[in-house]
């Protein structure tokens, strides 16, 4: 066993030195990996003595297994780690590859700094740099005019590419009108036909700093690493957390939404569009429920005698897996909600359009089909999915975002997403008095203060509104002109 040895410096601080072996480098150099632990101010002589015993042996296996963290070890080697460590399941799929995205950007910033060498002004510079033009291409993207005469002309289909790329179908079909991609995923599609990027595609470079959200994500995500680094004794503390600096200022802005009137044409305008999209888009308005819970909807969840619908999973797309199925975001998004009798009219009409289909597509109907579940596993299950692709499986939610693209593009309205429709949802909901318990309960929040923070705008109108009628109702100089109007 390794021995601590004590350090006790001028100001009378104590602090152990611990030093392990771990083999010998090419040039046959013993390696020398070492540690600094230092005891809490509330510990005995004694007790810390012991503890840092405890901590030696702790840092000897640790180096035995391959986690070589010591003094000299860099963000970057412990970041990967701690990646590493959190796969799905620790962490749900979506949000690992999220956080795999971003630490491209950290571990470029401050991925050679030493843990313990790490500061908060580092941190801030960094934080500077994302906010500065030209830290990253945010708004670049990739277009081409001749895939789909490429891919014809090598006698594949979009969905022989998407697999190929690694990329959804709705990606490479958006790549085939010539619309917007991402540079990264015209690299995978160019990989696939064996072809180079800037011969099938344009880009375009639009380098703008990136948003206060996204810099305030890169910063939650350090100061994640960073506690796990305190727990495992690397660092005495987390230079994140907010007792050594603040984090990233949010800029407030306005949840995107629909008022009444736009909502009520588009609802006129669905109409006019294929039965599948039209109550998914009914859905999204009457409910508020989100793009992945309306995806992993089932005809079992849907309850015709009490007019309600039940969330129970959701669906995604994670890049490498491709469509998962798991469990909704929080616990209080397992929920049941009630509908109005017109969108109940309507699934039972999309309902019979879905029986019919599955009827004529005979044996190319998929009655049992394999979905792949968050930790990665798969389970065969009976086809009762509502919203599905041409092949019968689950479809992608980004299919729902491409289709509500292009309906707002043609008919020229005001730009919307389907998670805008959640927006509306709730503030049409705020605006007509509905309290925002019940609100923040159909939404599945796991917060009412949630709610209260995003739907800030639609409080203060509510507000504003309350405050008339209280008016209209006390205010005798108001109630004795009314009464002389009234004559």
């Amino acid at each position: 066993m390794p021995k601590p040895k004590k350090h006790i410096s001028k100001d009378g601080k104590i602090s152990y030195n611990i030093r392990v072996y771990d083999g010998y480098d090419s040039n046959g150099k013993q390696i020398v990996r070492s540690m600094t632990w230092k005891p809490p101010a509330n510990l005995t002589q004694k007790q810390a003595d012991r503890e840092a015993e405890r901590q030696a042996i702790k840092f000897e296996e640790s180096v035995k297994n391959g986690n070589c963290f010591d003094n000299n070890t860099r963000f970057k080697e412990y970041a990967e780690t701690w990646l590493e460590n959190n796969k799905p399941p620790i962490l749900a799929p979506k949000t690992y590859e999220r956080y795999k995205a971003l630490l491209i950007n950290i571990i470029a910033a401050i991925g050679e700094i030493k843990l313990i060498k790490l500061q908060s002004h580092h941190l801030q510079q960094f934080y500077n740099n994302l906010r500065e033009n030209g830290i990253k291409k945010i708004g670049a993207y990739a277009c081409s005019n001749k895939l789909r005469t490429v891919i014809s002309e090598k006698r594949l289909t979009i969905k022989s590419v998407a697999q190929k790329s690694g990329l959804s179908a709705s990606t490479v079909s958006a790549a085939c009108r010539a619309e917007h991609i991402r540079i990264e995923s015209a690299e995978k599609i160019a990989d696939a036909l064996g072809s180079k990027t800037e011969k099938l595609f344009d880009i375009h470079d639009d380098t703008t700093g990136l948003s206060s959200k996204t810099i305030l994500h890169h910063h939650r995500l350090i100061s994640s690493i960073l506690t796990q680094a305190t727990r495992d004794r690397l660092v005495p503390y987390n230079v994140a957390d907010h007792n050594y600096m603040k984090a990233p200022k949010l800029d407030h802005s306005e949840a995107v939404f629909l008022d009444d009137e736009q909502a009520r044409h588009v609802l006129e305008l669905l109409d006019e569009e294929p039965i599948k999209w039209k109550t998914a888009m009914y859905l999204l308005i009457f409910s508020g429920i989100r793009r992945g819970e309306l995806m992993g909807l089932e005809w079992k969840d849907i309850d015709y005698d009490n007019r309600v619908i039940h969330i129970r999973r959701t669906s995604q797309y994670v890049q490498h897996m491709g469509i998962i199925t798991k469990s909704p975001k929080n616990e209080t998004s397992y929920r049941t909600i009630k509908l109005s009798e017109i969108v109940f009219d309507l699934l039972r009409e999309y309902h019979a359009y879905w029986n019919k289909l599955r009827n004529e597509m005979l044996d190319r109907w998929e009655h049992f089909i394999t979905i792949t579940l968050a930790d990665g596993s798969t389970q065969t299950v009976i086809n009762d999915r509502l919203f599905i692709k041409e092949d019968t499986t689950p479809m992608n939610p980004d299919s729902l975002t491409d289709w509500t693209s292009n309906f707002v593009k043609k008919n020229k309205l005001p730009h919307f997403t389907p998670h805008s429709l959640r927006h509306t949802h709730a503030t049409l909901l705020i605006a007509e008095g509905v309290s925002i318990p019940t609100v923040s309960r159909r939404l599945g929040h796991s917060d009412i203060t949630t709610t209260s923070k995003i739907y800030v705008h639609a409080i203060q109108s509510a507000d504003e509104i309350a405050s008339d009628v209280i008016d209209g109702k006390l205010n005798p100089v108001r109630n004795d002109k009314n009464k002389k109007d009234a004559k």
